[in-house]
């Protein structure tokens, strides 16, 4: 029992008047997930280089983790437990694609903003994109620093075209886990199984081109709703989404990749109370996408060059 509650499920959001409770979530055996073949078995995918990102760069490019855990008391948010496992996690998985990764512990508002412009001021000439992940509490369009809120968007504009022209034509990528709302997802009944586990609740210049494109948003939950973290496992979204990169994270597209964790996140999960205000709920990631062009990690060979 004492387990339990030492591995519950948060959320990241500030705490309401409801006491915080223990939650078991649940998740579902593994299904099989795959690439599509053709008629002789073997794996494959559509290859159409004009209409994809150039990584052909010197570096993959930089990707900076910002993990806020501790909080000041007058936010009124309480420890995430849980997310130094989704920081150190993200760093291997992010790092065996190619990214140069680097983490932040407990950072500021105004301390969040000085360390995104400085990379936003760096050239990136020789990187094939830049992708950010934010760990934190946080609300619809808001993420916490230790001492306070700010909006997301005023840390993504440091990126906008406008702004890093060495960045101009290029992915930019930001994971954000913290919760959207005070919301809980129901979920729907299907004819599905159930399972056991226990959680806690919480560019080419010549080119005119819009300054908001090539933006890419994964969040983990969707606009009003709670975001769940386990205090011994990680979050749901994390956990999902480095299972998926590691897996096919040099052979999938981006947008494939979000969709599988999507799946994994909405099947695989399910929180479960003795309040039955908090039994049985559910959640589902949200990507909002401004890219233009598909986005690999690795480079495709056409089968022709294939050896």
């Amino acid at each position: 029992m004492a387990e339990d509650t030492k591995h519950a499920d948060a959320v990241d959001a500030k705490p309401s008047r409801t006491d915080r409770l223990s939650i078991f979530a649940k998740k579902k055996k593994n299904e099989w997930e795959g690439q599509p073949e053709d008629s002789s078995g073997n794996q494959y995918r559509i290859i159409i280089p004009t209409f994809q990102y150039n990584i052909s760069y010197k570096k993959l490019g930089k990707c900076i983790i910002i993990n806020n855990k501790n909080f000041a008391k007058n936010t009124g948010m309480c420890t995430r437990n849980g997310t130094d496992k989704d920081a150190g996690d993200l760093q291997k998985c992010f790092r065996d694609i190619g990214f140069d990764v680097s983490i932040y512990n407990d950072l500021s508002c105004k301390k969040m903003r000085e360390i995104l412009g400085e990379v936003a001021n760096e050239d990136h000439s020789d990187a094939a994109c830049f992708s950010c992940i934010l760990l934190s509490h946080g609300d619809e369009g808001l993420i916490y620093g230790t001492d306070a809120f700010m909006a997301i968007k005023d840390l993504a504009t440091l990126f906008r075209g406008d702004k890093c022209q060495s960045l101009i034509g290029k992915p930019k990528l930001f994971f954000i886990q913290a919760c959207r709302g005070s919301e809980f997802d129901e979920g729907i009944q299907t004819d599905s199984g159930s399972s056991n586990d226990t959680l806690e609740m919480d560019a080419n210049p010549r080119y005119k081109i819009p300054v908001e494109a090539d933006f890419l948003y994964a969040y983990s939950t969707v606009p009003g709703y709670y975001s769940w973290r386990n205090s011994g496992k990680g979050s749901w979204f994390v956990q999902s989404l480095c299972s998926v990169l590691n897996e096919y994270g040099k052979n999938l597209e981006i947008l494939q990749i979000l969709t599988l964790v999507n799946y994994r996140v909405a099947r695989n999960y399910e929180s479960q109370s003795d309040d039955p205000r908090f039994c049985r709920k559910k959640q589902i990631p949200c990507v909002v996408s401004m890219l233009t062009k598909e986005l690999y990690f690795c480079k495709l060979v056409p089968p022709a060059q294939q050896i």
